[in-house]
């Protein structure tokens, strides 16, 4: 008979999982998605929304050659004749214009610029992305974690009635402590039975986040041992004002919009035209003649052109009010995700250090004691309901932790070491 109640057999804890794993089903390729990294690289490289974001990205790298572009030349073509006398001309010429000093250049950085909003756009996309595939993956992970305790303690819970068995063989107690353990073994396998149908709605949202068919299933996912990494509010907010791609990309959209002001006070000069004519005169002794041409257009109406100059004002001081507005969204979301963070680590800390290796100690004395005569049965089942309520507590703090980590990276733009 087993007497450590802590030293279960690996062995026994595998057969007994093995109906609730199978019912769900293992992937064909179990080693494709096995780590973090393993759905990282995947999901950047599937994900169809992600890829959505790089065509939008691939627009506005088109938009800098056709902004340095010069407007098409246009070439005319004339023929007439004078009936009489039989004279016959025709004339070819060519026309080229040319924008207004400064007009191109001023096209072009906004298009450049624009392209760079553009290039932080997707970037943002990327991070958010990593954030949701992070999210599904420390979630699968908690849940992995949780099936594992609550098969320790189904195995528990049938080493207690075992030992209730005894104590009722012998006539040292009452057959209710037998019905009790049976009661508590049928509540922990319907607590597995919870635990694998969620795993199902669980994997959809990683299938989601990897554009996988509907019908791939994932393996447990393999995670790294908990280390907490510590971070200093007031850097965290320096590197997230500098690298946040959002606030970025906005600040390309304002330099952007600077430009389309020097752009629209250029149109109040005319564009120039340059080009040449050629005249071939009639076969009676003609010569034929080259003629150069300039051309101005007539910039007249004013009011139109100073609505386009406040309409650029308008836009850039817009676009500086959002930077303003979003970079204390992005702040107040970064004070509140580090201090849920670093209350998950305290929590982690306490049921790991304290709550924990008690709630062990509880137990052990709880069943030498009840073994003894001088507790009851129930006193027993309550002593492991606690271990079992820390160990999920425990495995639900450090999925948040991963969780609200992965979220002030998001914001951040950039990954987090001890800051």
């Amino acid at each position: 008979m087993r007497t450590g109640i802590l030293t279960m057999s690996l062995v026994t804890a595998a057969i007994i999982v093995l109906p609730y794993a199978c019912a769900f089903g293992e992937p064909n390729e179990t080693t494709k998605f096995l780590t973090l990294r393993d759905y990282l690289e995947y999901a950047e490289s599937h994900n169809a929304g992600l890829k959505s974001s790089y065509q939008q990205l691939q627009i506005a790298l088109e938009q800098e050659p056709q902004a340095k572009a010069l407007p098409d030349p246009q070439l005319t073509y004339g023929y007439w004749t004078k009936q009489s006398d039989l004279q016959m001309k025709q004339t070819v010429g060519v026309m080229q214009t040319f924008p207004w000093f400064g007009k191109v250049d001023a096209r072009t950085q906004a298009a450049i610029k624009e392209t760079s909003a553009a290039r932080q756009k997707y970037q943002a996309s990327r991070l958010a992305l990593f954030k949701e595939v992070k999210d599904g993956f420390y979630e699968f992970a908690y849940l992995a974690r949780a099936t594992d305790t609550a098969m320790e303690n189904l195995e528990l819970f049938k080493h207690f009635e075992e030992v209730a068995r005894t104590k009722h063989m012998t006539t040292e107690t009452g057959h209710p402590d037998v019905i009790r353990a049976q009661v508590e073994i049928a509540k922990m396998e319907d607590v597995l039975r919870g635990l694998n149908q969620l795993r199902e709605p669980t994997v959809s949202r990683l299938r989601t986040a990897l554009t996988l068919p509907a019908d791939t299933n994932l393996p447990w996912p393999k995670t790294e041992e908990f280390n907490a990494i510590e971070l200093d509010s007031e850097r965290l907010a320096n590197i997230l004002r500098q690298k946040n791609p959002e606030l970025a990309s906005l600040n390309y959209e304002a330099i952007a919009a600077g430009s389309k002001i020097t752009l629209a006070e250029k149109n109040f000069y005319p564009d120039i035209g340059i080009g040449v004519n050629w005249e071939d005169m009639d076969s009676r002794g003609g010569r034929d003649g080259v003629q150069l041409v300039f051309s101005l257009n007539l910039p007249l109406w004013q009011d139109s052109y100073r609505g386009g100059v406040r309409q650029a004002q308008a836009q850039k001081a817009s676009i500086e009010q959002q930077k303003i507005e979003t970079e204390n969204v992005l702040l107040t979301k970064a004070a509140q995700s580090l201090y849920e963070y670093r209350d998950s680590i305290r929590k982690i800390r306490l049921y790991r250090d304290t709550l924990i290796p008690k709630g062990r100690e509880l137990l052990q004395a709880s069943e030498a004691a009840y073994r003894e005569g001088t507790i009851d049965f129930l006193s027993l089942i309550d002593a492991q309901r606690t271990l079992l309520d820390y160990h999920l507590s425990l495995q639900r703090a450090i999925a948040d932790n991963q969780q609200k980590l992965a979220e002030l990276e998001m914001l951040a733009g950039t990954e987090l070491d001890s800051i």
